[in-house]
């Protein structure tokens, strides 16, 4: 495809998203710094990996690479689906699912890897925080080790955590894990400035709900994923329009380093593109979309030049 089909194309792609987009009822953000941070040669631009073999993730809604089995990533379908997680390769083909045991998905919204109780073991997490009307008194978040295998079909009890935002229900689609502190974040999605909350791992060991602490706002709006590398040297985060990247300083907090200004890093326009992952390395990231507009999910990576 020459340069002026494809910026035809992407022009295409966020006209066709409007209604989408509207329907949204995005907020107007106080700034968003876009164009004076872009640098594109970090990374190159999207390479199709192709189209999803398991046609049972028709919303998926998060992302994350394993820790655990190499060329694994899992995901999973948003409110309403199966209370599944879906593991795929990193060429799209399917490699099982695992059923979680005891719960249902409300409105799953993100997904996580990084440490746990237990030392040298990879843990899951699974967001159950999306709002669209910021109604629920609570969220969950699901956590249970990786599976020493890959089976087909496996099932697992996970340990649930309820928190509740100290500002009242809000809607959000961001959940990260920091592997060097341990700790838990989740971004508001339809703020006009979107809001970090932090937890801890020893939440899950609290009876009853846990409150969320406010931590800061950052100066986007419409935050749909996330991930920090698996050295906890690199933050992505992404909305519809375009992925955020943060490179982390030796001893700074994931809260010190978004402070700075992000580089805004290649990004395809996608029909709901509400995924987005590291490869284990921290030199690719992976995206990956709803099924929208009857447009079959495909997934994308980018690499470090």
């Amino acid at each position: 495809m020459n340069s002026m089909n494809y910026y035809l194309f992407k022009a295409f792609l966020i006209f066709v998203s409007l209604p989408f987009l509207i329907s949204q009822r995005i907020p107007q953000a106080k700034y968003l710094p876009l164009i004076p941070m872009y640098q594109d040669s970090l990374f190159s631009g999207p390479k199709t990996v192709g189209k999803l073999e398991n046609k049972a993730i028709d919303e998926a809604s998060g992302l994350v690479a394993s820790q655990k089995h190499p060329g694994i990533l899992y995901s999973h379908n948003d409110s309403g689906g199966d209370p599944h997680v879906f593991l795929l390769d990193t060429l799209g083909k399917d490699r099982g699912k695992i059923i979680l045991d005891g719960v249902r998905n409300r409105d799953w919204e993100d997904i996580a890897v990084g440490p746990g109780p237990q030392k040298d073991v990879s843990y899951i997490y699974v967001g159950e925080i999306g709002d669209n009307n910021a109604v629920y008194p609570e969220i969950q978040i699901h956590r249970f080790p990786e599976p020493k295998g890959i089976d087909k079909t496996h099932k697992v009890q996970p340990e649930i955590l309820t928190l509740v935002y100290p500002d009242g229900p809000r809607d959000a689609e961001t959940l990260m894990v920091d592997p060097i502190t341990h700790d838990i974040f989740i971004l508001s999605k339809r703020d006009s400035a979107n809001v970090l909350y932090r937890t801890t791992q020893e939440s899950f060991g609290k009876k009853g709900k846990v409150e969320l602490e406010k931590v800061m706002s950052l100066d986007f709006t419409m935050s749909v994923a996330g991930d920090i590398s698996a050295d906890g040297t690199k933050i992505l985060i992404k909305n519809y329009l375009a992925v955020f990247y943060w490179e982390r300083n030796p001893g700074e907090s994931i809260p010190d380093a978004l402070m700075r200004n992000p580089v805004i890093l290649p990004y395809k326009p996608e029909p709901q593109g509400e995924a987005i992952a590291f490869h284990p390395n921290g030199q690719t990231y992976f995206t990956l979309s709803e099924k929208r507009f009857q447009i079959e999910p495909v997934l994308y990576r980018y690499d470090k030049k």
